[in-house]
């Protein structure tokens, strides 16, 4: 018997079906390096409406992690996405060079030889460090198929970018917003710095709970003589509870609540003063035995009151505050001026001295006393066993809780008045909460995050004490030491940092950065020595609105989106807006996005020591960057992220399953030609018009979820579309017309038509997420086109496709098409049929049903895959049935249908009419 195999227009591509996407996508990167694809993108979209997403910077210490990858792929998403929807979208990446993570690595890398550098040469070395991971993470970023400005990026480091920083500083001192004052601010004591609010993260911690008596003095005991004298001429104490015994040494006043009810009440041979409504509470937690209530009294009456410091000879003073609680504690609050902002206000408010007798070291200072030349957590039992010998620490327990730390070391921080740079909120809170309510905060929540964060926010602490970073350009008076900063000094700065970088602050005589003219406006002395302090990294970063976006002729101010993780609604989103208040009464943003962090695949931090750490590197070296990229558009972004090995290989089961959909799709179009072969929309069989239908709405979705980043409906409408619609329908019923139709027969080039048209489109769909199988795609696509898919835009003619009406009869139809497939089935288990084509299918239906079927009559075969099909009409309403018999004939050796006559005798004997056709016409051989 004859092999018809040669005959048929069996599906053929170069498009591989084993993707071997760690060897192949270096191969791709490198094709678009050399052709400078993102300059090409631009160059089709001159003209065009600009779409600016301003890249936020990564800090330039190490290698990329996975939330680097997931935030760069989805910045990517969005400027593809973008630039496909027909924006001119430049996209340029930017590095935090400066901060402590950098210096932390180069003290680490030069050991203690680090002590021994000068601070210019030590900046030398942070630089280099820096610019070397500049470069690593470059090329990881590169490698995920990331398109931007690669060649020039903005680097916090650049001179010009630390002129930008200068000056953008210069514009507060301009407006009088810029001050240095002695106030409590988070001080970390392993890193000697001060922090910012964005710096700081709350974790759990245990700490002591104390609570302390401090006795009336007697001139105390005289004042209340008059204002409460049953207790006046008693031995009596205010009770405190606090856990930070190491600030009890700072203790300067006791602060109650003037509208709170207290009382006087017996312990022992004396009395104790608190608030009532905690009486019970303090008894219950401490056991001590609390008697009888002697006098009751408001909170105002303790005002001015003098207690004695349980430790020093040295009184403290009653005073009232409006945020003593009752949540907690006895009522009466320890209150050390230098050492909480709250205590701080008071302190000020009082007159009292803002006392911290802590070195920058976080040592106590030796005048102290106690606990002189002690660290500050050391001094906490030394305080307690200091209290119990003078029989004033009435409880000691232990209490977990909230506390604040350091977001670089993880070590608790403490509160510490020293003199710093401040910059006033009281001018910007209006207006930074009016822009952020003119800003669309993606998800819809950030906006009232947003707000909430500027309606508290303290004073912004600028200055830190470190090395690495760009110096407050304030100059120190030689004679009296008072600190000028002035925007002539600011200036005068920066056009030297323009051409000599800030490391020149470090360098040379101080002379050079005085301005002519310059005077003390304390003193009149005219000599000044530099000040050692840096900027906070966050205003570094918050200023590259000034650096890169008013400077960079392709970019706009404001950008159009910033994108970043949630952390940074702490951090650059509010360092940026303050900036942008600061130096233009507005945000320098339209728009901002959010993702969540990634955690493992049980919902848990990745970390080292679980040993669940996915390293994008390990994952592209396994399956490719491309698998990574899906995965971050499978996701949902807004919340904690998900992944590991279950969740790894879905992802590349999904991205087998589009990618051997695109090879079958493409393995049909190898002898189609668009410019010749495409077959007109009213030709078209209904089938292929449906699919077509199908592809135009999928189309419109997902141009309506890529202008609303929603990138997880994208992956499941085409995923859908891929599984349902196309491999489970419609490239089943079209396989017979491809392979055993003559090779231009309409039927044929139909079909082609309509996976032309849908593999073009869907590669295009795809682009922003699978950048480079996409490219591969376009280059196995038939017909001429550009040299990449990322130059087009965005199908906008599918449209065209669209027909709900025949969409809604085919949907219809394809209800039928379950049923019938169901009774197949059971027919085969039956073993009463073999294959489909084996099988002739009797449907009996009513009404609708039976019109539609009736009018897709000539259909069905194609439509339920058998070889022949028979309807009955049914009287009204009955229900639809279907049975299955043996189909009637003989097989044709070529198509495998059954029919009842076939070619007699010659070369063709044995084919049906339908292949004698065929055969005896042309066979695809490819163009």
């Amino acid at each position: 018997m004859r092999d018809w195999k040669d005959t048929l227009n069996l599906p053929r591509t170069g498009f591989p079906m084993k993707a071997n996407l760690p060897a192949t996508e270096p191969a791709t990167i490198a094709r678009w390096d050399a052709m400078g694809l993102p300059e090409e993108i631009r160059r089709h979209r001159a003209g065009r409406p600009r779409f600016v997403l301003h890249d936020g910077p990564p800090y330039a210490n190490g290698e990329i992690h996975i939330g680097h990858a997931l935030n760069k792929i989805l910045k990517d998403l969005v400027v593809k996405s973008r630039s496909m929807l027909g924006f001119d979208a430049p996209y340029v990446p930017g590095w935090d060079c400066h901060g402590l993570p950098i210096e932390l690595n180069v003290e680490k890398e030069l050991g203690p030889a680090a002590k021994d550098r000068d601070r210019a040469e030590f900046r030398r070395a942070c630089r280099a460090f820096a610019a070397k991971f500049v470069d690593s993470q470059r090329n990881d970023f590169k490698r995920l198929g990331i398109l931007g400005n690669w060649d020039d990026p903005y680097l916090t480091m650049k001179p010009a970018y630390q002129a930008a920083i200068v000056r953008a500083l210069g514009k507060f001192v301009a407006r009088g917003l810029v001050y240095k004052g002695k106030k409590p601010v988070y001080w970390c004591l392993r890193d000697r710095t001060a922090l910012a609010e964005a710096e700081v993260e709350y974790d759990d911690h245990t700490s002591p709970s104390i609570y302390v008596e401090f006795p009336i003095t007697a001139a105390g005991r005289s004042q209340l003589t008059g204002r409460v004298p049953l207790v006046g001429g008693r031995e009596a104490s205010a009770l405190i509870w606090t856990t930070t015994p190491w600030t009890i040494p700072s203790n300067l006043a006791i602060a109650f609540h003037p509208d709170y009810d207290y009382g006087a009440y017996e312990v022992e041979d004396r009395l104790l003063i608190m608030a009532d409504a905690l009486v019970d509470t303090v008894r219950a937690l401490t056991g001590r035995a609390i008697g009888a209530k002697v006098a009751s009294f408001k909170g105002e009456v303790l005002e001015g009151v003098t207690f004695r410091h349980p430790l020093y000879e040295r009184d403290s003073i009653g005073v009232l505050a409006e945020y003593v609680t009752l949540e907690q504690g006895t009522g009466a609050v320890h209150t050390a001026p230098g050492h909480g902002a709250d205590d701080f206000a008071t302190g000020v408010r009082y007159g009292l001295d803002i006392y911290a007798p802590i070195g920058n070291d976080g040592r106590f200072l030796a005048e102290v006393g106690i606990v002189g030349g002690l660290k500050v957590f050391e001094a906490n039992p030394v305080v307690e066993k200091a209290l119990e010998e003078r029989g004033k620490l009435f409880f000691r327990t232990t209490v977990r809780h909230s506390y604040p730390h350091c977001w670089r070391c993880h070590q608790p921080v403490i509160f510490l008045a020293t003199p710093q740079w401040f910059i006033s909120m009281d001018a910007l809170r209006e207006t930074a909460v009016r822009e952020c309510n003119a800003v669309r905060w993606i998800p819809p929540w950030g906006r009232e995050r947003m707000t909430g964060m500027f309606a508290n926010r303290p004073d912004w602490c600028i200055s830190r004490q470190r090395a690495w970073g760009v110096p407050i350009t304030a100059l120190s008076c030689t004679a009296c030491g008072t600190s000028a900063l002035t925007p002539a000094i600011v200036e005068h700065a920066a056009r030297i940092f323009e051409t000599e970088s800030a490391d020149a602050w470090y360098e040379g005589d101080a002379a050079r950065f005085v301005p002519a003219g310059l005077a003390c406006e304390q003193c009149g002395g005219t000599a000044f020595e530099r000040e050692r302090d840096i900027l906070d990294v966050w205003f570094d970063s918050g200023s590259s609105q000034e650096a890169v976006l008013r400077v960079r002729p392709e970019l706009t101010w404001p950008a159009d989106m910033y994108l970043e993780g949630t952390d940074q609604y702490r951090g650059w989103f509010q360092s940026s807006l303050l900036v942008g208040v600061g130096v233009h009464d507005a945000a320098p943003y339209r728009s901002v996005l959010t993702h969540g962090f990634v955690v493992d695949d049980q919902g848990r931090k990745q970390s080292k020591s679980l040993g669940n750490v996915v390293a994008p590197q390990q994952v592209i070296k396994e399956h490719g960057a491309e698998v990574l990229r899906l995965w971050v558009s499978m996701v949902d972004y807004s919340d904690e992220i998900r992944l590991g090995k279950e969740v790894m290989a879905r992802t590349v089961e999904a991205y087998r399953k589009i990618r051997n959909t695109f090879r079958y799709l493409l393995s049909n179009l190898y002898d189609f030609n668009p410019a010749t072969d495409q077959v007109p929309a009213a030709k078209l069989l209904p089938v292929d018009r449906f699919a077509l239908a199908r592809y135009a709405r999928l189309t419109a979705g997902v141009r309506r979820a890529y202008e609303d980043y929603d990138f997880q409906s994208i992956f499941q409408a085409v995923n859908e579309f891929v599984t349902v619609d196309l491999s489970a329908f419609y490239l089943d019923v079209s396989k017979d017309r491809l392979y055993t139709f003559r090779a231009d027969a309409l039927e044929r080039r139909s079909a082609q038509t309509a996976q032309y048209v849908i593999a073009d489109g869907l590669a295009r769909l795809l682009a922003p997420i699978l950048s480079i199988t996409t490219d591969e795609i376009w280059a196995h696509l038939p017909g001429t086109r550009p040299a990449s898919i990322h130059v087009t835009e965005f199908p906008a003619d599918a449209g065209v496709w669209a027909d709900e009406a025949l969409e809604a009869r085919w949907l219809r139809l394809l209800e039928v098409r379950t049923a019938v497939n169901g009774v197949l089935e059971e027919a085969r288990q039956r073993k009463e049929i073999g294959n489909a084509l084996s099988a002739h299918v009797t449907v009996t239906a009513s009404g609708d049903v039976a019109d539609l079927l009736e009018h897709a009559q000539a259909d069905l075969p194609m439509f339920f895959i058998t070889s022949s099909v028979g309807l009955v009409r049914a009287a009204a309403d009955a229900p639809l049935s279907v049975t299955v018999s043996r189909a009637p004939g003989e097989k044709c050796p070529r198509c495998w249908r059954f029919v009842t006559e076939t070619v007699a005798d010659g070369d063709l004997a044995g084919l049906c009419d339908r292949c004698e056709d065929a055969v005896g016409g042309t066979v695809a051989s490819g163009i």
